[in-house]
């Protein structure tokens, strides 16, 4: 069986202690092993998230808190978002059967993302991740509860985990590429949209939505640390020839 305690749960700004509490609940039962809680707006330590938690409670008092969502995204090299809505973003939304066995081709430290009980993930949040994930619901109430998106998601995660492995064993052998952690990826993004900007292929009122198909694009090419080093060499010397095309001679 393979082991999910490579994946983090990273909950956004939660705003109920009883939510938690039962996530940590799920995490004990599926063998999830990382909770990471994003500002949250709440008492995690308290007696409502313990009452819920059960046999969790460990979780809760191993979670690590942090500022922001890409400080809990230091060090994984892939992250799902999950979101209740159709976004207008370049990447495409899949089920968590299509998405999630993704962490599970290798042993990679991965995030599987989840945003605020009342408004979910921002559009920026979104873009922070590499796949995004919608769970399917009826018409006449497609929300779902915090604590029961990250059940349905433990489950669908511990399910494949149980499953025999499919692949041949040549395929097994193969070596994992070394994927660029997300940090490195986000510096990237950063630095391309000044570069971009600074040369006018970009343009500040639209260069949000311009970057949102770059990110796309490299998301899917799923870039090694070693490529984004060139990358990034790339545009240092723009930067340069720019610096050294305007100076006298």
């Amino acid at each position: 069986m393979a082991s999910l305690t490579h994946i983090r749960i990273v909950v956004v700004e939660p705003a109920g202690a009883l939510n938690l509490g039962s996530i940590a609940r799920v995490m004990k039962n599926m063998g999830l092993g990382q909770l990471f809680l994003v500002n949250p707006h709440c008492n995690h330590l308290g007696q409502e998230a313990f009452l819920m938690a059960v046999h969790g409670r460990e979780f809760l008092e191993r979670a690590v808190v942090v500022p922001d969502l890409t400080t809990a995204l230091t060090g994984c090299k892939k992250a799902i978002a999950t979101t209740g809505l159709q976004r207008s973003l370049p990447m495409p939304v899949e089920t968590p059967k299509a998405a999630l066995p993704w962490f599970l081709e290798d042993d990679q430290p991965s995030a599987l993302i989840f945003g605020r009980e009342d408004h979910g993930l921002s559009n920026s949040e979104l873009n922070q991740a590499q796949r995004l994930v919608c769970i399917p619901t009826g018409d006449a109430y497609t929300s779902l509860n915090l604590a029961q998106a990250v059940t349905v998601c433990g489950y669908e995660l511990r399910s494949l985990a149980t499953e025999k492995p499919t692949f041949a064993p040549r395929e097994i052998a193969t070596a994992v590429p070394d994927l660029a952690d997300l940090s490195e990826l986000e510096g990237y993004y950063q630095h391309l949209e000044r570069v971009l900007l600074q040369v006018g292929f970009l343009y500040p009122h639209t260069s949000a939505s311009r970057m949102e198909t770059f990110r796309d694009l490299y998301h899917r090419a799923s870039p090694s640390s070693r490529e984004v080093a060139m990358l990034r060499g790339i545009l240092r010397q723009v930067e340069w020839a720019i610096a050294n095309a305007a100076s006298p001679e």
